[in-house]
């Protein structure tokens, strides 16, 4: 047996030394060895042979009462264990609550009393603005006793990591994204509550998707439109003939609209020819309209006149960005306008998180040709009543060069400009959050009729 101890008692010893004799029937004259095993009684921890039971001698009546005594000592035996592991767990209870209350005094004499201050160390893993410099007793206290955590080191930019690792607790207070620009940025007189944001050459409805966001956080009615061949519409680039033909969404949508309701209008890019002709169409119910580095044209002039006057240095960029396609054979006109995907970064997006150029890189769609070289034309009338404002993007923007900007502003003045510094040509991907502001300062300014 596997657990099991053979015991022989002193006459069976005796008996095995004699020699055997053999009866006529053959059987042993020993009528049997009085052989017993006894197993060994596993206890809490360890197996443990039971030093009570000893071999039984060759009577039933012994064996009787050997069994009624093992079967009392194994109760005992399990009562013993039951205590000695009862009384353990109590004293590593008691041990547990020692280094508790231990670890609690020293907490305490670290912190000083009467006092809404924080613990002199970081909670938490995120970029902090610097505080007041703590103690220099707290700081060695911290520094001594916790092994394993290095001094934060100072940043030139004026801010302190956290070395710690602490997750974040339910008791932790949550700062919302944009609280403290929200806290500053209140929306009240302005004369409406509707934008429509218009994209620019290439991009579509998709590119809006923060300035979205942002405005309808702040209680405004957004809609974005996809222009003719442009985002989710299907049709192809390469068959749209003018630039009614490619602004019809834009039309369109005024046309739903109410006789008495305005919008702001917002164009980005060669949008903002696209704007100017609606316009032209519905001054009435235009309450403002505003140029992101876009295309501000004069009457009588076409966008692809308007950057011709860029410098050649610009030229030979563009000329590198820009691929014609020719859908009717390379002896006629370039039906429409692609881009080299591998420069879009640095055309467009050099200051843009890596995610939206991504987005950019599969969302973005030819640029009809004939739209860019059609004139446009507008009239003091219509287009002349409604209060402009333009938006620069600064010196990162290489598709409309700030040369370019200042040109359109002199020669088309609006009632103000803007400027976006640290922008690419794409703000509402580079900085979200300051066309933004300036979207919701433009809502805000009276009308001159009010003033």
């Amino acid at each position: 047996m596997g657990n099991s101890l053979r015991c022989i008692s002193q006459d069976q010893e005796q008996n095995q030394k004699k020699p055997t004799v053999v009866n006529g029937g053959g059987e042993s004259s020993n009528s049997e060895k009085h052989v017993r095993r006894l197993s060994l009684i596993p206890s809490f921890r360890r197996r443990t042979l039971l030093p009570s039971l000893s071999c039984a001698g060759s009577s039933t009546s012994g064996s009787s009462t050997s069994k009624k005594g093992g079967v009392k000592t194994k109760k005992k035996i399990r009562e013993r264990h039951h205590q000695e592991h009862h009384h353990h767990d109590n004293e590593k209870d008691s041990r547990i609550q020692e280094q508790t209350l231990a670890a609690t005094n020293v907490l305490f004499s670290q912190t000083p009393r009467n006092s809404n201050s924080a613990p002199p160390f970081r909670r938490s893993t995120s970029v902090v603005y610097p505080s007041s410099q703590p103690p220099p007793s707290a700081v060695a206290a911290v520094t001594g006793s916790v092994s394993g955590v290095l001094t934060p080191k100072k940043s030139t930019c004026g801010f302190v990591r956290s070395s710690s690792n602490r997750q974040r607790s339910s008791t932790d207070p949550v700062l919302k994204p944009n609280q403290l620009l929200d806290k500053e940025l209140k929306v009240e007189g302005a004369d409406t509550k509707r934008f429509v944001l218009v994209h620019g050459g290439g991009f579509g409805a998709w590119c809006w998707y923060k300035t979205i966001t942002l405005l309808e956080k702040h209680g405004f009615q957004v809609d974005a439109v996809d222009l003719t061949g442009s985002g989710v519409s299907s049709f192809d680039t390469n068959n749209i003939t003018s630039l009614a033909q490619y602004v019809k969404p834009l039309l369109h949508f005024f046309d739903t609209l109410k006789p008495t309701e305005k919008v702001i209008l917002v164009g980005h890019d060669f949008g903002g020819a696209c704007m100017s002709y609606a316009m032209e169409m519905f001054p009435s119910k235009i309450s403002k309209a505003v140029f992101i580095s876009a295309a501000m044209l004069a009457n009588g002039q076409s966008t692809l006149d308007l950057f011709n006057q860029q410098p050649e240095s610009s030229h030979d960029l563009m000329e590198q960005v820009h691929l014609f396609l020719y859908a009717n054979g390379k002896k006629s006109s370039p039906t429409a306008v692609d881009f080299d995907r591998s420069l879009l970064r640095d055309f467009f997006f050099n200051q843009s998180p890596p995610k939206d150029v991504a987005l950019a890189s599969v969302s973005m769609r030819p640029i009809p040709f004939a739209p860019v070289i059609e004139k446009l034309h507008v009239s003091e009338k219509n287009y002349g009543s409604i209060r402009r404002f333009y938006i620069k993007t600064m010196e990162d923007d290489y598709a409309v060069p700030v040369c370019l900007q200042d040109a359109m502003i002199k020669s088309n003045p609006p009632e103000q400009v803007f400027q976006l510094k640290g922008s690419d040509h794409a703000p509402f991907f580079s900085r979200p959050q300051s066309l933004n502001r300036i979207l919701v300062e433009i809502s805000q300014i009276p009308s001159k009729k009010s003033s």
